[in-house]
């Protein structure tokens, strides 16, 4: 009897891809919900640390910057290994360092362990990328990007509410227990599911500094980078700041704000397949120019947000994350395919970098451009958005300046 490993993605039936798919789905939610959790936990860790906000943010961008580190090193090696079996080692890694996130006692420990969660985490969303690139023909690419996507929505929808309840029920330290047991569950369905994927082996292994010098050389690599950041710069001017912005200035409560992610993850669990189809069948560029186009009014919206009714604040936050999220999608697409295949592995770590960074770089220029006024009332966040706004209108000029790659080596406009 075969084991999982002994099948090729060539032979997959579009059964296992489903399967495969979701199993992928399953590992990027964990890491997702791994990083989202610590944003609303703030509260709890100041208090029962004594930390201060500003060490509560360097705990919170902890990851993000040790994901961006481990993903120059890690371009080093990912394309030298059979995907699968680098998949189920940086997994098990991540899970027990969640574990470590849970049993912490200290500033200090956990400080040490969201570094190492950092490391293995953000790996692990390059490479879910990269396989799924690998194993799913050009043609379904946009939509097996939906599935797997919808990762965030429903870490937005059922994660982080359920990692709040178990935090307000048996302590923050259940939340990551929580977290750890599911990476074990699907750390099991990779197993299962994943085949072998070695093909990019059979082209040679690249020496180390040459295959990162290959990627590189590709000017249209670079166009790819460009697109990945200020995709990221998009949303994260103004993303670490909306809770304080609708408690401070709209005037929601504590309750409320689980309420904002439910309805926005649920909307955005239904509108991801949609928009995954829409990018197989308009094409991925022509759909993530109007989705990058359209996601400005909410953005705006969202920043220039008055003291308001609870149901006007939810249609505006879910129009918010439907559409953030929603010209991911495609991006993803775009950028997946835009690498050479032989390269995807190395590309896809590197491209996981400049996103890490983006995104630090995003929030740092946020958190210059807000302040506070006498009242404690957030200003200026409007110009925040408007500087996202910027960033996405300038996104959809370098997508349509990128050539994709089909499985078979074609480019594609």
């Amino acid at each position: 009897m075969n084991t999982p490993a002994d099948h090729s993605a060539a032979a997959l039936s579009r059964s296992r891809e489903r399967w495969l798919l979701l199993t992928i789905a399953g590992v990027q939610f964990t890491h997702i919900l791994d990083f989202m959790i610590m944003m609303p936990l703030g509260p709890q860790f100041t208090r029962l640390f004594g930390i201060t906000d500003a060490q509560f943010g360097l705990l919170v961008s902890a990851y993000t910057l040790s994901a961006g580190v481990s993903g120059l090193l890690a371009a080093t090696y990912v394309d030298r290994f059979d995907r699968r079996s680098l998949l189920l080692w940086l997994y098990g890694l991540f899970a027990l360092a969640t574990l470590a996130c849970g049993l912490a006692g200290s500033y200090a420990v956990l400080m040490a362990a969201r570094v190492a969660a950092g490391v293995f985490g953000g790996v692990l969303s390059a490479l879910a990328q990269t396989i799924v690139a690998d194993v799913v023909p050009f043609e379904r690419r946009g939509r097996a990007m939906g599935i797997v996507m919808s990762a965030f929505s429903v870490s937005t929808v059922a994660g982080v509410p359920m990692g709040l309840w178990l935090a307000g029920w048996l302590g923050w330290h259940a939340t990551f227990f929580a977290i750890a047991g599911l990476c074990a569950l699907f750390c099991l369905g990779a197993w299962l599911t994943l085949p072998a994927l070695r093909h990019h082996l059979q082209e040679g292994r690249p020496a180390i500094w040459r295959g990162i010098g290959e990627v590189l050389v590709e000017r249209n690599h670079w166009r790819a980078f460009a697109l990945s950041a200020v995709m990221m710069f998009t949303g994260f001017t103004v993303i670490p700041f909306i809770t304080i912005y609708m408690q401070t200035n709209v005037g929601l409560s504590d309750q409320d704000i689980p309420l904002l992610y439910l309805v926005g993850g649920a909307v955005t669990l239904l509108t991801a397949r949609w928009f995954g189809r829409m990018t197989d069948r308009l094409g991925k560029v022509q759909t993530f120019s109007r989705l990058a186009a359209a996601v400005s009014l909410p953005l705006m919206a969202t920043t220039l947000l008055p003291p308001a009714p609870l149901p006007l604040v939810l249609i505006v936050s879910t129009a918010f994350f439907a559409l953030m999220s929603g010209r991911m999608i495609p991006g993803m697409a775009i950028i997946t395919s835009a690498a050479l295949p032989r390269l995807r592995g190395t590309f896809m770590v590197l491209n996981a970098s400049v996103q890490s960074a983006a995104m630090g770089l995003a929030s740092l220029v946020g958190g210059m451009i807000i302040a506070r006024d006498a009242a404690g009332h957030v200003e200026h966040y409007w110009i925040a958005g408007l500087v996202g706004v910027i960033a996405s209108f300038v996104s959809i000029g370098i997508a349509r300046r990128l050539k994709l790659h089909s499985a078979a080596g074609v480019q594609r406009a």
